[in-house]
């Protein structure tokens, strides 16, 4: 007790006794806030599936911009998961088809690979993200064009249906979202995946590209059906 009073008097006589200096508050606080912001985004030693593939991505898409027109053209054209691209050789087209970005460099699903595929890796691991990237877009791939085949065979659709540009990382960065919500407190998961399907409503009310609409929320199931492997990942990671 009589040390409790020791300090209670000292505080009494000089306010800021005891208190931390203003300064180092405010450094401690920007400390804290770029390690939370470091850990939004992908690193060498923190994430390194994600760091180094979206290195891989980094230069493609540069090569895409500055390379000549035509021969870019030629290696898309190689690396579509199209019907035909996968009858004769699916695990090339299945491989090559996710070292490209489809569309803007800067669009949504180039912003979700960063920031869900950190997240994600961060919580399972680097090996079980690929894993979980890797199911999506195989399976969301062969979901969508084996249809394609399969309606062309019975006259459904034209034969031009089976040779057509579909490259890219969206459906692998869906499951890895799927995966994801998964991981997360029973709001936050809801909310995420509530605004997924509404922009996966939007997609289907415009329907630009059948192959998308029908290969996201399929890619999306996809990640959500690897719960149980990627909470036992996590748990495993927490107990060491």
């Amino acid at each position: 007790m009589a040390e409790r009073g020791a300090v209670n008097q000292a505080s009494a006589t000089h306010p800021t006794a005891g208190a931390p200096a203003r300064g180092d508050g405010d450094s401690g606080s920007w400390h804290r806030s770029w390690l939370g912001l470091r850990r939004l985004v992908p690193t060498p030693l923190g994430t390194p599936f994600t760091f180094f593939y979206a290195l891989v991505l980094l230069a493609t898409t540069v090569f895409a911009e500055f390379a000549d027109p035509a021969f870019v053209g030629r290696l898309l054209s190689a690396s579509s998961t199209d019907v035909v691209n996968l009858v004769h050789h699916p695990l090339l087209v299945l491989a090559a088809s996710g070292l490209w970005i489809a569309g803007s460099p800067l669009s949504a699903y180039t912003v979700g690979f960063l920031l869900v595929l950190t997240a994600l890796e961060r919580r399972v691991g680097g090996l079980r993200t690929a894993a979980v990237f890797a199911l999506g877009h195989v399976l969301a791939t062969l979901l969508t064009e084996v249809p394609i085949g399969v309606a062309v065979a019975l006259g459904r659709l034209p034969d031009s249906s089976l040779v057509r540009l579909d490259y890219g990382i969206s459906f692998g960065v869906m499951a890895g979202l799927g995966a994801l919500a998964g991981l997360l407190g029973p709001w936050p998961r809801w909310i995420l995946l509530g605004a997924v399907g509404v922009m996966l409503l939007d997609d289907f009310l415009v329907f630009a590209d059948p192959i998308s609409a029908w290969g996201h929320p399929a890619a999306l199931l996809i990640g959500i059906a690897t719960w149980p492997f990627v909470r036992r990942a996590r748990r495993a990671r927490v107990d060491r």
